[in-house]
């Protein structure tokens, strides 16, 4: 019982691992020290939710709805481009720049809804835990415990990189660093994109 949750633990680590859109976007926000917890919350309860129905088998409709994976690709592609647009104006304007001590005083309804398109329009995160998850689950004893795992997993990487990324603070008190953040996050926007677009 105790393997089911450790394994899935480390998978479900393993596949958030990697900076993508979400964790480039929590990222930003922790370095800003902006609505932190409540996006943390948001990404970890939304992965909590897709694990979940992974295991439970959810992975079933995407193959008796094959247009649903079309209609996700294009439109997690669309989102994607805008976002890379906005950071790349950011980046060449420098208007992120902010006081590395001092709390952003941006909405949170406007960042709970960008946090949610990262995280629901992105067709990836169905093959990473939804699919994968749930298809290796199948594979355990314990396939509940094996989910748990993966869901602990989403809650201490999400905190820590919301939470962790205060230690950069030093880092982001000069503007030129936001710049590059800015920069690498338009980046990392466009390649994604145009992976989904290749698909």
């Amino acid at each position: 019982m105790t393997l089911a949750l450790i394994s899935g633990f480390f998978l479900g680590f393993s596949l958030i691992l990697a900076i993508g859109a979400q964790n480039a976007f929590v990222l930003r926000q922790g370095l800003r020290r902006s609505h932190v917890f409540a996006i943390c919350l948001t990404c970890a309860v939304s992965d909590a939710v897709l694990i979940t129905a992974g295991v439970a088998g959810f992975g079933v409709l995407s193959q008796s709805l094959p247009w649903l994976g079309e209609v996700l690709r294009w439109g997690g592609a669309a989102f994607l481009l805008a976002y890379g647009a906005l950071s790349l104006k950011r980046a060449w304007t420098g208007s992120s720049a902010m006081a590395a001590d001092g709390p952003d005083t941006g909405r949170l309804w406007p960042a709970l809804l960008t946090v949610l398109a990262f995280t629901w329009l992105n067709p990836h995160v169905y093959l990473d835990t939804v699919m994968l998850v749930g298809s290796v689950s199948a594979q355990s004893e314990h396939p509940a415990l094996f989910g748990l795992g993966a869901v602990c997993a989403s809650f201490v990487f999400f905190f820590s990189l919301g939470y962790g990324a205060r230690l950069l603070a030093p880092l982001f008190a000069r503007p030129r660093a936001w710049q590059l953040l800015d920069l690498a996050i338009a980046l990392t926007m466009f390649a994604l994109a145009a992976g989904l677009l290749a698909l």
